[in-house]
């Protein structure tokens, strides 16, 4: 895994950990948003307060139904680290109703891995440092070694196979399309989690 050292990310890191919430008070937080007709981040949009609406319906139903394959989870066990999974995310974001919750599943499943989930727009320091290819896309899962404090990968803002369809997507088209999009949303339903199981799997070397 690659070490990635500097003091502004330790202190942005820190700074944005202290205000971190719990996967439930992340959930129960998006509920919340749902009642009130709202949504989280700077950009209150009827189109973003519809997609927190659609995002909770589809975390619900993700946190029933992912499953983790018994060699999956022998896998998992090998990992004999102690990490925080600081998460950085917001209610309308579509690749994250689907990601986040898996995440959270294989972080429950092993007592060394905290998670930790932060909103994008109000922690932009810390988002400004991990960007993907200039953007501050999310989901962004940082791997944080509690022994040294020192982040060590990241992961994010999408699965592999994902990431590849909407690069080439992109080579080809130049923008994603909202039928491209619609795509990608069955792609997620489809695979069912198994390739970001596998991608955490691999974030922590197991």
């Amino acid at each position: 895994m690659e070490v990635i050292q500097n003091k502004s990310i330790f202190d942005s890191v820190n700074s944005s950990m202290s205000k971190s919430l719990s996967y439930s008070n992340y959930r129960e937080l998006v509920k919340t948003l749902v009642e009130n007709n709202s949504t989280s981040g700077l950009d209150k949009t009827e189109a973003n307060i519809n997609y927190t609406m659609l995002n909770d319906k589809r975390m619900k139903r993700w946190d029933k139904t992912i499953k983790v394959s018994d060699e999956a989870k022998i896998r998992l066990a090998n990992f004999s680290g102690e990490v925080t999974w600081l998460v950085i995310t917001e209610s309308w974001c579509g690749d994250a109703a689907h990601v986040v919750p898996v995440i959270n599943k294989i972080a429950s499943l092993h007592g060394g891995i905290d998670l930790k989930l932060v909103l994008r727009d109000e922690n932009e320091l810390l988002m400004n440092q991990f960007l993907t290819k200039g953007a501050r896309a999310i989901p962004k899962l940082i791997m944080i070694d509690k022994v040294t404090q020192q982040v060590v990968s990241t992961f994010g803002p999408r699965p592999s196979t994902a990431t590849k369809l909407v690069d080439n997507y992109k080579v080809e088209h130049g923008v994603l399309t909202p039928e491209f999009k619609e795509d990608l949303q069955r792609w997620y339903n489809t695979d069912k989690g198994q390739t970001i199981i596998e991608d955490l799997l691999q974030l922590l070397g197991v």
